[in-house]
C-alpha cells in the first residue's frame, strides 16, 4: 500500500519496518502554482487577480508549494475577489484558514439542515479531537479517540458526510473504520481555535494540568501563548510550528470579529498581544536553532509585528549590513527577510553578508536556510574553510534543498574540504547539476573522494570546473572511472592547468570513448599533453557519436604531429565542432590552415 505524507514529522510516524521504498513528489514550483490557479479557476482575470495577490505577500505564494495551500487559497479568494463576498482580503495564514472554516460551514448549514448541534459545538468537537492527536503526532484516529472528544459514530459519519472538505471516514487495515481530517494544517487550525476558544469561553489554559488550574487565579491569553511556544520549541521535529501561528493569529481582533460568525466567544472581547510579542523576541534573543526563530518570525508576522523585520530591511536596503555587528536574533531576522523576500531567492552571494565583525564562515553557517533555499550559491574568494564543507554537504543532502549550482572556487578547501563536501554529493536528495572548485588547493587524493561520490550519484551533475588544482595523472584516471559510466550526464568538464600529461589525456579518451555522447564542453588547456596525448584525444573526435562542440587545448605543448591527428579526426567527424583553441602551441602557418 502507499502512505502519502507531506511532513517529515508525520513519516517519522511510519515503522521502519514497514517502509520498502520512498519517493520524493516534489510540491509545485512557481510556474505550476499559476498553472493550478488558472486550470482551477475558469475566469482568467479573476485567477490573474489571485495570483497578483498571493505574490505580494511571500509567506503566503512560499505555502503555494502545498497543492492542498493552493487549493484552500482558491477557495477562499475565489469567493473574496469575486462577487459573492466582501471584507478585507486574507493577507496571514491564520486569516486565509478561518475564511476557509467559515465557508466551509456555511455549506455545512445548508448541506445538512436537520442538526440540532450548533456551529460551535461542532468546531469544539473537531478542534478537541484535532488538538489532543496533534500533541501525541496523530495523524489517524480510532473510534475510540472520537469518544474521548464526545463525538459518537454516528456523529462522526454525519462530520465525515457533510465536512467532506474538513473531515474524513476511511477504512483501514482489516477494513476497521479510521478517521482523519482532510490535512494535516487544517488539524492544526482547528487545535489552534479549540486553544483559543477553551480560553475565551472557559477562561483555561489546556497545556496546564488541573491542579494548577486550582491554584491559579486568573489565566491570561498571554499565559496561553507563553506555554504554546514553550511547547513548539521543545517539540524535536517541529510539529507544532504551524499550529503555533494560527494560535497565535486568532488572538488578533480582526480575526476574532471574522470567527463571530460561526462560534460563540464570552469574556472579554480583545485582549493585547503585546507580552506575546515581547516573550516571542525574547526567545529569539536566546538563540534557537535558526529553523525554529524563522519560525517565530512567522508567529510575530502573524501578530502584525513587523518591528525587528523592518530594522533588518532597513539595512539590506541602506548598504548598511557590512558595517553592522548583528546579534543572534538580528542574524535570524536577516534569514526570515531573505526567505521571505519579494524576489525569488535565485542567487546567494556570501560576500554581500560578510564584515570585520564575523567571518565567513560563520555568516555561511547563520545563513545556511538562505543557501539551502536559493538555486544559485557563489562562495568565490570567501576563505571558507572545511567546516564550511560540512555544512554545505549538509545542504546537498537535504530533500527540499533548491541547490543547483555551486561556486567555491578560490578557496583553501583541500582534500579535507572536499571530502567533506563529497558526504553531500553521494546522497541521493542531492541534485547539483554545476559545481565549480577552481584553485581549491585540492590534489589527486581530493579527486579521488569527489569521484567516488559522483559514482554513487553519477545522474545530476551537468557541469565540473576544476581548473587550477594538482590533480595530476591519478587523479584524472579516477575521474574517467565516473565519466565512462553510462549513467554520467556531464556535459562541460574543465581541467585547465591540473597537471595532467598525455597518461592521464589517455585515461579520460578511454572513457569518452565509453560513454561518447553527453560531453559538450572539454577544457585541457595548460597540461603537458604533447602529441601523444592529442592523438589519443582525437580518437574520440572521430567516433560519430562525439558531440563534442568546445575544445579548448591552449598551451599544451602540441607540435604538427598533434595538430595533423586533429585535422584527420575533424574530417571524419566535422558537424558537431564548433570552437576549438589551440593557443600557446608550436604550430606552423601550414598546419594551422590545414585545420
Amino acid at each position: 500500500c502507499a502512505l502519502p505524507t507531506s511532513r517529515p514529522a508525520a513519516a517519522d510516524q511510519i515503522p521502519s519496518e514497514c517502509v520498502h521504498r520512498v519517493t520524493e513528489v516534489r510540491g509545485f514550483n512557481d510556474p505550476q502554482k499559476e498553472e493550478y490557479f488558472r486550470k482551477k479557476i475558469s475566469d482568467q482575470s479573476l485567477s490573474n487577480r489571485i495570483i497578483t495577490h498571493l505574490k505580494s505577500l511571500r509567506s503566503l505564494y512560499i505555502m503555494c508549494h502545498i497543492p492542498v495551500f493552493c487549493w484552500i487559497s482558491a477557495t477562499v479568494l475565489e469567493r473574496m475577489l469575486g462577487e459573492a463576498e466582501s471584507g478585507e482580503i486574507p493577507k496571514t495564514l491564520t486569516q486565509m484558514y478561518t475564511h476557509f472554516l467559515i465557508i466551509q460551514t456555511n455549506v455545512i448549514k445548508k448541506k445538512y439542515t436537520k442538526s440540532r448541534e450548533t456551529d460551535t459545538e461542532m468546531v469544539l468537537k473537531l478542534g478537541k479531537l484535532a488538538f489532543q492527536q496533534l500533541m501525541k503526532g496523530n495523524l489517524i484516529f480510532y473510534e475510540e479517540d472520537l469518544m474521548e472528544c464526545g463525538i459518537d459514530v454516528t456523529e462522526a459519519s454525519v462530520y465525515s458526510g457533510v465536512c467532506t472538505q474538513i473531515f474524513r471516514e476511511e477504512f483501514g487495515l482489516h477494513q476497521s473504520k479510521v478517521y482523519c481530517f482532510v490535512h494535516l494544517s487544517i488539524q492544526e487550525h482547528l487545535a489552534a481555535l479549540y486553544v483559543h476558544l477553551t480560553f475565551k469561553n472557559k477562561k483555561r489554559n489546556v497545556f496546564k494540568k488541573s491542579a494548577w488550574l486550582k491554584l491559579s487565579l486568573k489565566v491570561r491569553i498571554s499565559d496561553v501563548h507563553k506555554s504554546a511556544v514553550d511547547q513548539a520549541l521543545q517539540s524535536g521535529n517541529g510539529h507544532l510550528d504551524l499550529f503555533l501561528r494560527f494560535l497565535l493569529g486568532l488572538s488578533l481582533e480582526s480575526n476574532q470579529i471574522l470567527l463571530q460568525t460561526i462560534v460563540t466567544q464570552t469574556g472579554s472581547s480583545f485582549h493585547s498581544t503585546q507580552e506575546t510579542v515581547y516573550y516571542i523576541k525574547k526567545k529569539i534573543r536566546e538563540n534557537p536553532s535558526t529553523e525554529k526563530s524563522i519560525n517565530l518570525f512567522h508567529c510575530l508576522y502573524e501578530l502584525d509585528d513587523h518591528s525587528l523585520v523592518e530594522e533588518i530591511q532597513h539595512y539590506l536596503q541602506s548598504g548598511n549590513l557590512q558595517q553592522r555587528k548583528l546579534s543572534p536574533s538580528q542574524w535570524s531576522a536577516v534569514v526570515f527577510v531573505l526567505l521571505t523576500s519579494m524576489q525569488e531567492q535565485d542567487v546567494f552571494v556570501l560576500n554581500k553578508y560578510t564584515n570585520k565583525h564575523c567571518t565567513s564562515d560563520e555568516v555561511l553557517l547563520k545563513l545556511l536556510p538562505v543557501v539551502a533555499a536559493s538555486r544559485k550559491a557563489e562562495f568565490n574568494n570567501c576563505g571558507l574553510n572545511e567546516e564550511s564543507c560540512a555544512a554545505l554537504a549538509s545542504v546537498l543532502r537535504s530533500e527540499s534543498s533548491n541547490l543547483r549550482e555551486l561556486d567555491l572556487s578560490k578557496n583553501k578547501l583541500r582534500d579535507s574540504g572536499v571530502k567533506c563536501l563529497s558526504a553531500g554529493l553521494e546522497n541521493p536528495h542531492c541534485k547539483l547539476e554545476t559545481l565549480r572548485l577552481c584553485n581549491c588547493d585540492i590534489s589527486d587524493e581530493g579527486c579521488a573522494a569527489l569521484t567516488s561520490a559522483l559514482r554513487s550519484n553519477p545522474s545530476h551533475l551537468r557541469e565540473l570546473d576544476l581548473t587550477g588544482n594538482n590533480l595530476r595523472d591519478t587523479g584524472v584516471k579516477c575521474l574517467s572511472a565516473v565519466l565512462e559510466n553510462t549513467h554520467c550526464k556531464l556535459e562541460t568538464l574543465r581541467l585547465c592547468d591540473c597537471d595532467i600529461s598525455d597518461e592521464g589525456c589517455a585515461a579520460l579518451t578511454s572513457a569518452l570513448r565509453s560513454n561518447p555522447s553527453h560531453l559538450r564542453e572539454l577544457d585541457l588547456s595548460v597540461n603537458k599533453l604533447r602529441d601523444s596525448g592529442v592523438k589519443c584525444l582525437s580518437a574520440v573526435l572521430e567516433n560519430p557519436h562525439c558531440k563534442l562542440e568546445t575544445l579548448r587545448l591552449c598551451y599544451c605543448d602540441i607540435s604538427g604531429e598533434g595538430c595533423a591527428a586533429l585535422t584527420s579526426a575533424l574530417r571524419s567527424n566535422p558537424s558537431h565542432l564548433r570552437e576549438l583553441d589551440l593557443t600557446g602551441n608550436n604550430l606552423r602557418d601550414s598546419e594551422k590552415k590545414q585545420l
